[in-house]
């Protein structure tokens, strides 16, 4: 997955605010004590964020 398309897939689930918030200050223990935003800069794949992000939120399985 490109990173614009996880960043198109987060603004369309959480609205552009509130996507850009959780990207650079939500923590999320799965990726290591990472936020989205560092774990991209760590390296890790888009992918495996945004189902780190999906499984965080709840996110439906059709939309993921």
């Amino acid at each position: 997955m490109r990173i614009t398309v996880f960043r198109r897939l987060m603004a369309e689930e959480f609205g552009g605010i509130r996507a850009a918030t959780l990207l650079s200050d939500h923590v999320i223990g799965s990726l290591g004590g990472r936020t989205p935003e560092q774990a991209l800069a760590a390296g890790v794949p888009a992918k495996d964020i945004w189902r780190a992000v999906c499984e965080e939120f709840d996110i439906p399985r059709e939309r993921r």
